[in-house]
């Protein structure tokens, strides 16, 4: 019987496939390769406080594509910033030693010669060369003595400035979100008509805000032009050195102790030695420092944890009594109007997470957000220890570092309520960190192209629809007779 069935086959379906066959042959088409290695690209991000490494990977030949390079592993450096070995600068080599040692076990030993090595430092590194370029020029050399050891492809180690911090940032966000250009599933680059996003950084030692504008800067110096896919950016941005987290600690601690004598920004039950060299030494606290001190001396210091005293403690490190602008956000920088959507990472999403997590409050708004630091700086330091056993070491600052956080967000950059709601506190985008790194890679490597890129290598994708559609009608014409020969070769008259 099934013999008899095929022999019953209709010309037509052989017609279909003949018909399609050569349709097939007119598409347009394009080369298609097959799927290329992948390239590595290494960034040591050597802020204040400490050193990451990233491992970044790409497919081969889509330099001047986007959405496409991701991260591949991270790494983070033991002990503190390279800044922090001003008096033994070999040392801030050798911290990178196992980092770059995993690098070697990450990235495959045939791409470890086409591999770029990358070293940028930032806040901690800026401050250092202020109070003594010769110490931060030895650093800088010991860390370049230890990255030229190992076989990447070395471009080179140096101090970005925070302009350049600012706008890496944003152009990382807006790169792993995908709204500078998008390639969709039709075949095409299109740009998403969503616009871009925002960018604040607060690092150990500066804090950067970064947006794009649509108004020239009043101050040139917060003004940067950027082309990329063949689209124009004005964008806004500025650094605050001094303003990062851990020097902002360092300020409030100095400004404790000349006004207080206890630190209203600690939880009560908390006391501490500190050592007033250590307070002293960095730039950001001069403004505090004593004309004399024994910079040897110890000091007990206790929290009496009073969120309204903490409060004021914070807001005098803004000063917004003069602009000589049309607007300002605070210490007479300009500002235009923060406009769109923004991301928070670093140490704003530490904090934020910290809120939300570990003491369980609600951070939805900026009146929540308040409440929430108000109410952790209620905490004392037994019941902190409760909720959070595992962070000891950074407990007794959350408060001083949510207080912060508020009041740079609304009374220093000038969120209300309707556009703090478009700020999104994150630590990854598309899995990948959020930071200057990745950013300042595809800047170097100048894979961010000015011009739009071209279509991507395949058939039209028009061609393709009409052909399949084409191709299922006459099979389903040619099924149906099939079918009905079938049934007329079962009935008695066909016998």
């Amino acid at each position: 019987m099934a013999r008899k069935v095929l022999s019953l086959l209709p010309p037509l379906v052989l017609a279909a496939a003949g018909l399609s066959g050569l349709l097939l042959l007119c598409v347009p088409t394009r080369d298609v390769r097959e799927p290329p290695a992948l390239k590595y690209g290494i960034v040591l991000d050597a802020g204040s406080s400490h050193t990451s490494m990233f491992v970044y990977k790409w497919p081969a030949d889509k330099e001047n594509d986007t959405g496409i390079v991701g991260q591949h592993s991270s790494c983070d450096v033991q002990g503190g910033g390279i800044s922090s070995y001003a008096d033994n600068p070999s040392g801030a080599g050798q911290s990178l030693v196992e980092c770059l040692e995993q690098a070697l076990r990450d990235v495959p030993k045939e791409r470890h010669a086409g591999t770029p090595l990358y070293l940028g430092a930032t806040a901690g590194m800026r401050l250092l060369n202020l109070t003594s370029p010769e110490a931060s020029a030895s650093v800088l050399a010991a860390v370049t003595r230890t990255l030229t050891q190992y076989p990447f492809d070395f471009r080179g180690a140096r101090i970005l400035s925070g302009q350049d911090e600012g706008v890496f940032g944003w152009v990382t966000a807006n790169y792993l979100l995908e709204n500078f250009i998008k390639y969709g599933w039709v075949g095409r680059w299109f740009r998403p008509r969503k616009g871009t996003l925002g960018a604040m950084d607060l690092g150990g030692a500066s804090t950067q805000i970064t947006f794009e504008t649509a108004i020239p800067a009043e101050d040139p110096a917060n003004e940067v032009q950027l082309r990329l896919y063949g689209q124009h950016y004005r964008v806004y941005t500025h650094s605050f050195l001094c303003y990062g987290r851990d020097q902002v600690l360092q300020r409030l601690l100095a400004s404790a102790l000349q006004t207080h004598h206890f630190h209203p920004c600690w939880p009560r039950g908390y006391s501490t030695q500190v050592l007033l060299q250590d307070l002293y030494q960095s730039p950001c606290t001069e403004a505090q420092r004593p004309q004399t001190f024994n910079s040897s001396a110890r000091v007990s210091v206790s929290g009496t944890g009073d969120p309204v005293l903490c409060r004021d403690l914070v807001s005098g490190l803004f000063d917004l009594s003069s602009c000589t602008f049309s607007r300002c956000s605070f210490n007479g920088v300009f500002q235009p109007p923060v406009a769109g959507n923004f991301i928070a990472f670093s140490a704003f999403y530490y904090t934020v997470d910290f809120l939300r997590t570990s003491m369980g409050l609600p951070v939805a708004t900026l009146q929540q957000l308040e409440a929430a630091a108000m109410a952790i700086c209620n905490q004392t330091w037994a019941e902190l220890q409760t909720r959070a056993p595992r962070q000891q070491a950074r407990l007794a600052d959350y408060c001083a570092g949510a207080m912060f956080v508020q009041q740079l967000l609304s009374r220093g950059y000038g969120f209300d309520e309707r556009s703090f709601r478009g700020v999104a506190f994150q630590k990854k985008a598309a899995d990948t960190a959020v930071g200057w790194a990745l950013g300042y890679m595809l800047n170097l490597t100048n894979m961010i192209p000015a011009d739009p890129p071209g279509l991507r290598k395949g058939t039209d994708f028009r061609s393709w629809v009409a052909l399949l559609l084409l191709f299922a009608a006459m099979l389903l014409v040619a099924l149906g007779l099939l079918l009905r020969q079938v049934r007329s070769s079962k009935s008695p008259s066909a016998i």
